[in-house]
């Protein structure tokens, strides 16, 4: 046996060797939100033993001793934890089913256990669920923009979680990949001459993701496009110029964007500090690719993520960002489905009352203004028989038959005459006895 064959052997050996060890589940990997009491109830050993079976991979194992736990004692203090296992168990197996598996049980224990300190952590792994799904900017968005919603909730349900920062993070990363897309769509309208679509494209794509690593880029043409609709397009093209110059003044684009405000006798905005201090804390932190990950990358489903921005605050709703002219602002309200939980997102116009000073009362309502009292009723004047006008819309016209009689029903009996009189009669044939 020669050298490189005893080499191949011995390489075969151990990779069989670390196999096995991880089919025993010699290779552990450590429960995340175990329960560290040492109590010996029986609900309690049952979670253990779940835990260890979870660590250990055996996950329906691990499942079915939870279900066990939740039968068995329905009033276990253990019961929350159990829950939310089970969903670690199906999340860690991975696999379409599996996930879908576990976002199910993550949403249920959110809906059972929403103050509990878990719950931030269940809603920031149904973000991650979708996250983990995500493809490339040219191909399905559906997983993109599942996880979008999904960090939204978790960022406005969950305020305090400790897993804010990540969310925001990983929000980030999906608002780039989702805006790339409208990037693409955008830039080849502009390519191909079409400046209307591209200028749809591109203004949505400014106002709904600022954050996007390309934002001069769709500026720039955005302006590009509304100058080939000619001068009574010109402004639209001067303030998308003037935002490049004020938002992102380290941009290649900031110079051509004042030669233009310049050429047309505009004025030229000074950058905002606050943007200037964020644009630079990107290019700071930019993490480059190596060759072999950009080579790679064209065989791999998996979006690139390595240019979105580490500082802006991400746009929970379109409108632009929080502050500028006709922003939307953003209210969390209960949901209202009956038994459910959770909020619903709502876009409110921004106040533009002043906020009241420290020490002094809030401003007083305005008065409520009193009803308008109508004008008093002019007589009108008599018409040219002498009767008043109102007295003759009140008369019935001649010849029109009476409503009451007209609807009153019709009897086959015959009508009853008034009789005669009989005083009257009998003073009749006295007065003609004396007649005669």
């Amino acid at each position: 046996m020669t050298i490189r064959h005893r080499f191949l052997f011995r390489l075969l050996a151990a990779l069989l060797a670390l196999a096995v060890l991880s089919g025993c589940g010699i290779r552990r990997k450590k429960y995340e939100t175990p329960i560290a009491t040492d109590s010996r109830q029986p609900d309690k050993t049952l979670f253990d033993k779940a835990v260890n079976d979870i660590e250990k991979s055996r996950y329906e194992v691990a499942r079915l001793t939870l279900q066990t736990l939740i039968n068995t004692y329905p009033d276990s203090e253990y019961l929350a934890k159990a829950k939310l296992a089970i969903a670690d168990a199906w999340y860690r197996q991975g696999g379409t089913t599996a996930l879908a598996q576990a976002e199910a049980e993550y949403k249920d224990f959110i809906t059972f256990f929403p103050t509990m300190a878990e719950a931030g952590e269940a809603q920031l792994k149904v973000a991650m669920i979708h996250y983990q799904q995500m493809e490339k900017a040219n191909r399905d968005a559906t997983h993109a923009r599942r996880a979008d919603d999904e960090f939204k909730q978790l960022l406005l349900q969950f305020p305090n979680s400790p897993f804010v920062e990540e969310a925001k993070q990983r929000l980030r990363e999906v608002q780039e990949v989702l805006a790339q897309h409208e990037f693409d769509v955008g830039q080849q309208y502009f390519i191909k001459g079409n400046p209307r679509a591209a200028i749809l494209r591109l203004k949505d794509l400014t106002e709904q993701y600022p954050n996007f690593s390309q934002s001069d880029d769709a500026l720039w043409m955005m302006g590009q496009s509304f100058e080939k609709g000619g001068k009574d397009f010109r402004p639209k093209a001067a303030e998308a110029y003037a935002k490049i110059v004020s938002d992102y003044p380290l941009s290649d684009r900031v110079e051509p964007a004042k030669e233009k405000l310049t050429e047309w006798n505009l004025p030229v905005p000074q950058p905002k500090p606050e943007m200037y201090e964020r644009q630079k804390y990107d290019l700071e932190h930019i993490e480059r690719r190596g060759f072999f990950g950009r080579a790679l990358s064209v065989f791999s489903k998996r979006p690139d993520v390595s240019t979105a921005s580490k500082a802006g605050e991400p746009v929970l709703l379109p409108g632009g960002r929080p502050g500028d002219a006709g922003m939307t602002d953003i209210r969390a309200t209960p949901a209202d489905a009956a038994g459910g939980t959770g909020i619903r997102l709502e876009a409110v116009p921004l106040s533009t009352e002043t906020p009241a000073q420290p020490g002094q009362p809030p401003a007083a309502p305005p008065a409520a203004q009193p009803p308008a009292t109508p004008p008093p009723a002019q007589p009108q004047k008599p018409d040219s028989g002498g009767a008043p006008a109102e007295q003759a819309a009140l008369t019935p016209p001649a010849n029109v038959p009476d409503p009451a009689a007209a609807a009153a029903p019709s009897s086959d009996k015959p009508t009853e005459q008034p009789q005669p009189n009989a005083k009257n009669t009998k003073k009749k044939k006295e007065k003609k006895k004396k007649a005669r």
